[in-house]
């Protein structure tokens, strides 16, 4: 029954989209090509994003650009897509940790890409492209976390705010610097920084390209906890049984509860809650479900 209802449930465009995973924001449209900024792209090379999936269900991605304090190169854009695809499709999967090597997240951008793509076209195409794959993360039906070592600035920062949580340590900083650089966010940072800690916090730290220490951070809800070591391997090891807390079950109710979080996040209340009836019947009466029912009744006797 639960099932037929969901066949015959009467979705909206946005709703398809959280329903449906590869779908983008932008297309030829909206003037996008994405073709064509794929072959811009590669033409500035350097670094990598790499990704582990461990047996537990959490999955690492590590910015791993360290000459350039893992900024973006153009290449690295174009994998963080590919390992976003490949996200999209892991069922196993229940969180993610988002890093950055050697001890620092991200400093943003190449500049040598910058100044490559210097037209306000350019600019507009590039914009689109990260939103689109940010969204996409954004939309993972993993739970999420950055892990900020060292620092997060520019695109760093923004990129954390597409993550579910933040954590970070000690001697770590965010600060997202875009209006020393002449322009103000673009892969969708501003609009998700209002979202997580309101618009009057969120104007004060753009328009002053605030240095958030981690305990100012904290204070304006900014990250969700300071770890206690600032130690690469040890940090990660914070980060993971962090995150265990809130991963605990079968990954298909996981991935449920993460997918009817983002409903009620960007979809208007009717459709969050057709939505969410939906995504019920993909758990009701499954075997995690079945297997809870029956441990209650064994400790109800």
């Amino acid at each position: 029954m639960a099932r037929s209802l969901l066949k015959t449930s009467s979705l909206s465009v946005r709703t398809k989209l959280l329903h449906q995973t590869g779908l983008s924001l932008y297309n030829t449209s909206h003037g996008f090509h994405e073709e064509e900024v794929k072959k811009k792209l590669e033409q500035f090379p350097g670094g990598s994003v790499d990704l582990q999936k461990e047996d537990s269900g959490i999955g690492i991605l590590t910015l791993n650009n360290p000459s350039k304090m893992n900024a973006f190169s153009g290449v690295m854009i174009l994998q963080l897509l590919e390992k976003v695809i490949e996200l999209e499709s892991w069922t196993e999967g229940k969180g993610l940790i988002v890093r950055g090597a050697k001890n620092t997240f991200s400093s943003g951008s190449d500049l040598n890409a910058v100044k490559a793509l210097g037209t306000p076209e350019d600019g507009m195409t590039l914009c689109m492209f990260m939103q689109n794959t940010l969204t996409r993360f954004m939309r993972l039906p993993l739970i999420s976390v950055a892990l900020v070592q060292g620092r997060a600035l520019g695109g760093g920062a923004e990129f954390t705010t597409a993550c579910d949580f933040r954590l970070m340590t000690p001697e770590s900083e965010i600060r997202f610097v875009h209006k020393e650089m002449g322009i103000i966010p673009s892969w969708g940072g501003a609009t998700r920084l209002v979202e997580i800690i309101g618009s009057r916090q969120a104007l004060k730290v753009l328009s002053g390209a605030l240095k958030l220490d981690s305990k100012k951070a904290l204070n304006i809800g900014m990250v969700d906890e300071v770890l206690q070591s600032s130690d690469e391997t040890e940090c990660l090891e914070e980060a993971q049984e962090w995150l265990k807390q809130f991963i605990k079950g079968p990954p298909e109710v996981i991935r449920a509860l993460k997918k009817s979080v983002s409903s009620g996040k960007e979809l208007c209340f009717e459709d969050a809650l057709q939505n969410e009836r939906d995504l019920l019947g993909t758990v009701w009466g499954g075997p995690a479900n079945k297997e809870a029912i029956a441990r209650r009744r064994k400790f109800d006797k």
